[in-house]
């Protein structure tokens, strides 16, 4: 019997919102968590040179092997060889790599409710048993290291992820290391989801490879270095899984696209260029904090980074799905509903993301606030 698996409702969202688009409706996308802006200038300038003078094939870049490694040296003052650098088709193939060499069917992960749906949808698809940990205000939405201590008995892995998706939460130094420290004496494998990394506003996140060398560390071009429809990311495995991951990568994805790598080694040295979109998120974060709560959005989980706002919209609806699907149809904002990232308590919450340009996110506003007016 094949795994039953829940759908990615923001998807159906988005499918009202692009033919509400081709219908003339002016919407507004912030319903996915991808940057409006595309890929560094320079990147796309290399590309354009690979393109016109290079036929390409299936190809893992040393160089960008190598760049990847380094930025961990500098960023988290780590060592990782290169070799442990396997280079994605973007974070979900990564995250498919770290959960099949990591553990075997039946396998028991623990993460964060409210979590990224892929996660728990994922984990069901390999026939792994999702273990939630209901995660709420009093712990900032994030997931801790006495919640992991106090399972009974010890799952065989957990996902961390932070800055987090749907909340922008991020753990502190102290508890990561605290999380590390209860896993290595479990025997708890971790997975780290590091998507978000580069896109902070509070305090800069940080890496577990500090504090736990073994884990599994899943990034990508996607977010930070807004390259969403690249395809391409990597996944950081602990030396005595190199070969395991290695055999799965070549199995079952090849290789990431060749034009992509290029691109992204590119990418790394276009930091002020990027920075920008940082400087842009944190305007957008600035005018939804001020706005929101005037809309009757006071309960909100604290945006540390990433680019969400998830709002408890519990005082206007029992059902965030419809109530997302109303919203887009009467103001053309797409949003995604809680149900996506918490199955128990998401039906009272909505996700917005503020990856777009300021300009949008001011005319968002525009349209929400009478419609909120009228909803409370």
């Amino acid at each position: 019997m094949t795994a039953q698996i829940d759908p990615f409702h923001a998807i159906a969202i988005s499918r009202i919102a692009h033919r509400m688009g081709v219908e003339g409706h002016p919407v507004i996308h912030m319903e996915f968590g991808q940057p409006s802006t595309g890929a560094p200038r320079q990147a796309i300038e290399r590309a354009h040179h690979v393109l016109d003078t290079d036929g390409m094939g299936y190809w893992e870049s040393p160089l960008l092997k190598e760049r990847i490694a380094a930025h961990y040296a500098e960023r988290h003052g780590v060592a990782v060889d290169p070799e442990q650098v396997i280079l994605t088709c973007g974070a979900s193939p990564a995250f498919v790599l770290a959960l099949t060499s990591a553990f075997a069917p039946g396998a028991r992960v623990a993460l964060a409710r409210p979590g990224y749906v892929a996660y728990r949808n994922t984990l069901k698809a390999l026939s792994m048993e999702p273990v939630e940990i209901p995660c709420g205000p009093a712990e900032r939405f994030q997931i801790s290291a006495a919640a992991i201590a106090a399972l009974d008995p010890a799952p065989d892995g957990v996902i961390v992820a932070s800055p987090a998706n749907p909340t922008g939460t991020i753990i502190d130094a102290g508890e990561l290391r605290a999380i590390a420290g209860v896993c290595a004496q479990r025997g708890i494998r971790i997975l780290s989801d590091e998507i978000y990394h580069g896109l902070s506003y509070v305090e800069p996140a940080r890496s577990l490879l500090e504090f736990a060398p073994d884990a599994f560390i899943i990034n990508s071009f996607s977010k930070y270095f807004s390259m969403a429809a690249w395809r391409l990311g990597w996944l950081v495995v602990p030396p005595d899984t190199i070969a395991a991951a290695r055999a799965r990568m070549g199995n079952l994805f090849l290789t990431p696209p060749s034009l992509s790598q290029h691109a992204g080694l590119v990418a790394f040295d276009c930091r002020d260029e990027l920075e920008g979109h940082v400087d842009t998120y944190r305007r957008n974060r600035a005018l939804l904090l001020e706005a929101l709560p005037a809309l009757g959005l006071r309960r909100i989980a604290p945006p540390d980074g990433a680019f969400y706002i998830y709002a408890d919209i519990g005082h206007l609806t029992d059902d965030s799905l419809a109530f997302c699907a109303r919203l887009l149809r009467d103001t053309a904002v797409a949003t995604a509903p809680g149900i996506d990232f918490d199955p128990v308590d998401g039906n009272r919450f909505i996700r917005f993301s503020f990856a777009v340009s300021t300009g949008r996110v001011e005319q968002a506003l525009d349209r929400l606030r009478p419609w909120f007016a009228a909803a409370g």
